[in-house]
């Protein structure tokens, strides 16, 4: 039993339980050892999630950048963005699971080094870079929240955001917009986030 092995084994298990009830108990369980054995590696939940989104960012990273190198700015920024999505929706849960933790190496910031230094080459000053950058990470985060929250499971919609359930809420006299909106919020987010993406992007023109 080392650390690694028991990282890997959290990820395996949050697909299966989801964050809330991953707990060092429940892990010693799966892995038949004795909670103590584990706090020996990790001393709490908290830093037991931070390694697994440092392994989870470090392992979706390649995702992150453009498939010709050579790209220009706005490839090299879409493709982070999307393959940031990617990343977290590997896992259940797995924007909350990213979201506020404390890396412990440097591997995934190798790849966002790689992508600011390419934005500077191209014009960006550090500041900009930095912004557009924290920009689509905070957009791509929050919005995988969301998109987990409908969907826990990849094709799996939680029956507590079904559309025609929110209508019947809605006055269609007072709600008219908010009723169309529904399809556009919680479906097809593959689309609605490649247009939020987007509309950044263009207010990044230099």
């Amino acid at each position: 039993m080392n650390r690694e092995m028991v990282t890997r084994a959290s990820l395996k298990l949050l697909n299966e339980v989801g964050l809330e009830r991953l707990t060092l108990r429940l892990l010693g369980r799966e892995l038949k050892v004795q909670a103590a054995t584990l706090y020996w590696h990790f001393k709490s939940k908290e830093e037991l999630i931070d390694e697994m989104a440092t392994v989870a960012l470090a392992e979706g990273a390649p995702q992150m950048l453009p498939a010709k190198l050579s790209a220009v700015w706005r490839v090299w920024a879409a493709a982070f963005g999307t393959g940031l999505r990617n990343t977290l929706l590997a896992y259940r849960d797995g924007a909350r699971m990213v979201a506020g933790t404390r890396l412990t190496n440097t591997d995934y910031m190798r790849t966002a080094e790689r992508i600011g230094r390419r934005l500077v080459e191209q014009g960006f000053t550090v500041r900009r870079a930095v912004v557009l950058l924290s920009t689509i990470y905070n957009y791509t985060l929050s919005f995988t929240m969301e998109e987990q929250a409908v969907f826990p499971r990849p094709g799996e919609g939680s029956p507590h955001y079904d559309i025609s359930k929110r209508n019947l809420k809605l006055d269609p006299k007072e709600f008219p917009l908010l009723r169309q909106a529904g399809s556009i919020l919680f479906d097809n987010f593959e689309r609605r986030y490649k247009e939020g993406l987007k509309m950044i992007l263009r207010g990044a023109k230099q």
